[in-house]
């Protein structure tokens, strides 16, 4: 069945409003009907079953049938700080990590980002849209947010607020996510900050300034992985020891 995302000021216990560019996908693409059934997600992690009762160019009107009882998200919230990739990479980042089940992503600007690709990150619709068109593909319930750039300075800030920091670094040995699950009480974690390093990774300064911040500074096993690859698989086993990545035992 499909599925699509509206604003909760077009969602009431009665109907549903479609707009934008989903109401042409809808009747010219998908050629849905009056009668046909669809989920509604109205942007605040509430989903509904409804019936399509009429379709225009400019919007298409949903009858609500009842609520859904949804468990597809994730009981962390995970935020990956990227060191600022080149374009192509942080739109498969974003894509790879809905499905996974980051909830926001932010670019970060480290001592080894390049330059030139501050501008490409001055809008940020794109990647937003492709956040939303994987939370379709995966059934999501919420759509992640794409944050503006930060500064690594305010990335510091913003990581104090979190119950746990987890930070791949190539030169680390020793502790990896296996013996952090170990040392770190799983009861309480709920905010987590996986924090990654550009294409040319971390100054050694910047990996102090974040131990002096607690952050966990861990390996990923005995192979460098590209900056898109990093926060992929550090995303996958901190949900598979913290959440439900895997299964339910």
């Amino acid at each position: 069945m499909h599925k699509f995302f509206t604003t909760s000021e077009l969602v009431d216990e009665i109907y549903a409003t479609i707009v934008g560019d989903d109401v042409k996908h809808i009747y010219k693409v998908l050629r849905l009907k009056e009668g046909d059934q669809v989920i509604i997600n109205n942007g605040l992690s509430e989903e509904y079953l409804g019936e399509i009762e009429e379709v225009t160019k400019e919007k298409v009107i949903v009858k609500i049938i009842k609520k859904n009882e949804i468990n597809s998200e994730s009981k962390v919230n995970i935020t990956l700080f990227q060191g600022m990739p080149k374009a192509a990479k942080m739109d498969l980042i974003v894509q790879k990590g809905t499905e996974l089940g980051v909830n926001n992503f932010v670019p970060i600007i480290t001592s080894r980002v390049d330059v030139k690709l501050k501008g490409e990150f001055k809008k940020l619709e794109r990647l937003q849209r492709i956040a939303l068109e994987a939370c379709k593909q995966c059934k999501r319930a919420r759509v992640p947010e794409v944050l503006e750039p930060l500064e690594f300075k305010e990335m510091l800030n913003e990581l104090e607020n979190m119950d746990l920091v987890v930070v791949p670094y190539e030169n680390a040995t020793g502790q990896g996510i296996k013996q952090l699950v170990k040392n770190v009480p799983q009861d309480g974690v709920c905010d987590i900050g996986i924090v990654i390093g550009p294409e040319g990774g971390f100054e050694e300064e910047e990996i102090e300034a974040l131990k002096s911040i607690n952050a966990h500074i861990v390996t990923l096993g005995p192979r460098i992985l590209r900056t898109e690859t990093a926060g992929l698989v550090c995303t996958s086993l901190i949900q598979y020891e913290f959440s439900d990545l895997g299964g339910i035992i």
